[in-house]
C-alpha cells in the first residue's frame, strides 16, 4: 500500500472500542499485541510512528465502579486519571515486547492554540521520535474543560499530524471508509475509495456529528481530513477491529484515502512565511552560511535583535549586508535573545539562570 509504505512519519488514531471490550471493560489483549507487532514492523522499516490512543476513561470507569452510561465531567476526569495509568502501562508492555520505548504525551486544545505550547509540544515529540520512541498521545481529560477540549480524538490526531509534519494519518474506525450515505441506513450507499478534494458535497455525505457508526460520527473524520490534507498529510479511514489492521492495510484492506494537498514540510514553510513578523534577528556571515546549508540558528551567530517578541513569535532573519533571508519562529523572547546573542549554547544556562534550548530557531521552524 503505497501511502503507508511511502510515509516517513505515520500517525495512527485508535478509538476506545478497538482497545477496550465494551461488555467487560477489559483491554482487548490479543488485538493490542497484534497492532504492537504492526507498529514494530513500521519502525523496523525506518518509519516514525505516533499513536493517538483513546481508552483511559473506558478503562478507568470500570476500576472505579462507574456505570456504563454518560458520566458527568468530574467522574469522566476521575476515570481518565485512573485509566490513563493502565492505558500507558498496556502500551508500554506491548511495545516493549518488540524492543520499543513508549512515551506518554497528554495535550489539550490550548496546547495547539498557544504558539509557545505548540512549539514545546512539537519539540518534545520531535526529540522522542529522533530517539526512536513511540509517543502515545491522548487528550489530558483530567484537567481539560469543555472550553479547552478537542472533544474527539479524530481532530486531535489531525492536529498531531500537522504539528509533527506527518505524511500519513490513519484513523482506525468501526467503518471501512466514507460512503455516499450511512451504510447502516442506506443499502444503496456506495463506498468511496479515493477523495481528491473535500467538496461541500463530500462534507454533506458525512452527515451530522452524531451520525455514522463511530463515536463523533463521520463528520469529525472529514473535519480531521480537512485539517490534515491542507497541511500536506494524507489521511486514511479504515476498519480497525480485526487483528493486525496496519498489516491488513498494507495487504490492500478496504479503506478511503483523502489525498494530501502537497508536501507537509512545504505547507509548514508556507505557513511560517505568511505570518506577520514581530521582530528582526541580524545574523553574522557564519550563521548565514550555516542557514543556507540547512542548519539551525544558534545564539553564537546572532549579532543584533530588533523588536519585542515572545517565544514562538515569527521574526525576520537578516544577513550582514541587509538581505532578508526569510523568517522563523523564535524559541526565546527578544529580551532573552539579546542576552545570549553571540554566546555559545553551552553558556545559556549561566546567562539566563536556567537551561534553555540549544538553538535560537530550529531549521524546521524556518522559511528561507
Amino acid at each position: 500500500m503505497d501511502a503507508l509504505t511511502g510515509a516517513g512519519r505515520v500517525v495512527v488514531k485508535i478509538g476506545s472500542a478497538l482497545l477496550v471490550d465494551r461488555q467487560t471493560g477489559d483491554l482487548r489483549e490479543s488485538w493490542l499485541a497484534a497492532i504492537a507487532q504492526d507498529i514494530a514492523a513500521l519502525k523496523s522499516a525506518g518509519q516514525d510512528v505516533i499513536l493517538v490512543s483513546s481508552g483511559s476513561i473506558a478503562l478507568g470507569r470500570g476500576l472505579l465502579g462507574f456505570p456504563p452510561t454518560a458520566l458527568p465531567l468530574e467522574q469522566s476526569q476521575a476515570a481518565a486519571a485512573v485509566g490513563q495509568i493502565r492505558l500507558a502501562q498496556a502500551w508500554s508492555e506491548a511495545l516493549a515486547q518488540h524492543g520499543l520505548t513508549t512515551a506518554q504525551v497528554l495535550v489539550t486544545l490550548e496546547d495547539s492554540a498557544d504558539r509557545r505550547r505548540y512549539l514545546n509540544a512539537r519539540a518534545t515529540l520531535a526529540t522522542l521520535l529522533a530517539h526512536g520512541a513511540v509517543p502515545i498521545v491522548n487528550e489530558n481529560d483530567t484537567v481539560a474543560t469543555d472550553e479547552i477540549r478537542y472533544g474527539d480524538n479524530d481532530r486531535l490526531a489531525a492536529q498531531i499530524a500537522v504539528t509533527t509534519g506527518a505524511d500519513l494519518l490513519i484513523l482506525l474506525s468501526d467503518v471501512d471508509g466514507l460512503y455516499t450515505g450511512n451504510p447502516a441506513d442506506d443499502p444503496e450507499a456506495k463506498h468511496l475509495p479515493l477523495i481528491d478534494d473535500i467538496t461541500p458535497q463530500i462534507e454533506a455525505m458525512a452527515g451530522d456529528a452524531g451520525s455514522g457508526l463511530s463515536k463523533g460520527g463521520m463528520k469529525t473524520k472529514v473535519m480531521a481530513a480537512k485539517t490534515a490534507t491542507a497541511s500536506g498529510c494524507a489521511m486514511i479511514i479504515m476498519h480497525g477491529a480485526e487483528d493486525h489492521p496496519l498489516q491488513r492495510l498494507r495487504d490492500g484492506a478496504r479503506h478511503t484515502i483523502f489525498q494530501a494537498a502537497g508536501d507537509p514540510h512545504a505547507a509548514r514553510k508556507r505557513w511560517i512565511a505568511a505570518m506577520k513578523p514581530q521582530g528582526v534577528l541580524h545574523i553574522d556571515s557564519g550563521a548565514r552560511r550555516a542557514l543556507e546549508n540547512g542548519k539551525s540558528l544558534l545564539p553564537a551567530g546572532l549579532a543584533q535583535v530588533d523588536g519585542d517578541f515572545g517565544r514562538g513569535d515569527p521574526v525576520v532573519l537578516r544577513a550582514p549586508d541587509g538581505t532578508t533571508l526569510g523568517q522563523g519562529l523564535a524559541r526565546y523572547t527578544a529580551v532573552e535573545a539579546r542576552q545570549i546573542a553571540g554566546h555559545q549554547s553551552a553558556e545559556i544556562e549561566d546567562i539566563l539562570g536556567y537551561p534553555g534550548r540549544a538553538v535560537l530557531i530550529h531549521r524546521d521552524d524556518m522559511a528561507l
